[in-house]
């Protein structure tokens, strides 16, 4: 019996941005945990990323293998470091040791509680995929049905995500970066692999931070070796 794989995304997405990985994960067992506030999940509170992993040592039993995306990459590297016995498998993907300046997190808090999700969706998705990009609708519509508490919480604990002790990783990682990602580019990736012991890199052309939809086939092939 394989142990559970534990899906966790992007901040401002939902269960919905696996869609493409779910042929791939075929029979195994998957758990998706959302975000505070996000897919309908209660807006909890969340002040750091400890907070955040908690609730994924919540939502399944025993081990594990984790794939985490950007923010989910983020609540990844804590577990990994403080429940080691929990983490058999890490795929961590579009992710950084360090998300930019705490400030600039405080100040999206501000504006999505002020304004909501619709003052930055465009900013957003920019980012999330390249031009060439077809299917820009549907992930705007899951991006603006996101509580928008819960995502200036997530910002919040975000703010303060500094990568600590990613050298204490013993995990198997493959660290998956999109070529074109403003957000997490492949030197981010880079560093996080240089810093866990065997983690290896991968780059998929033509990807920017949504690189598990943009190249759902290539994604998929590196996920199911990984695991």
């Amino acid at each position: 019996m394989t142990t559970p794989v534990v899906l966790c995304g992007s901040l401002g997405s939902t269960a919905a941005m696996w869609e493409p990985q779910r042929a791939a994960l075929g029979a195994r067992d998957v758990v998706v945990v959302e975000h505070p506030g996000h897919g309908g999940a209660p807006v909890d509170d969340v002040p750091d990323m400890a907070a955040l992993a908690a609730r994924v040592l919540a939502a399944v039993a025993g081990p594990f293998s984790f794939v985490g995306l950007s923010l989910g990459g983020a609540v990844g590297m804590h577990l990994a470091v403080t429940a080691p016995e929990r983490v058999e498998r890490l795929v961590l993907a579009c992710s950084s040791p360090r998300f930019g300046e705490p400030a600039g997190w405080h100040e999206r808090a501000a504006t999505v509680r002020a304004e909501g999700l619709e003052a930055i969706v465009d900013a957003v998705l920019g980012r999330w995929f390249t031009p060439a990009f077809e299917e820009v609708a549907r992930y705007r519509a899951m991006f603006v049905s996101v509580d928008r508490e819960g995502y200036a919480r997530c910002c919040e604990a975000l703010a303060g995500w500094e990568g600590e002790e990613l050298e204490r990783i013993a995990a198997p990682t493959l660290v998956v970066a999109g070529a074109v990602d403003p957000t997490s580019p492949p030197e981010h990736a880079r560093a996080i692999a240089a810093r866990i012991r065997g983690a290896r890199v991968a780059v998929l052309e033509g990807a920017a931070h949504l690189a598990n939809v943009e190249r759902a086939e290539e994604f998929n092939r590196l996920l199911e070796e990984a695991l």
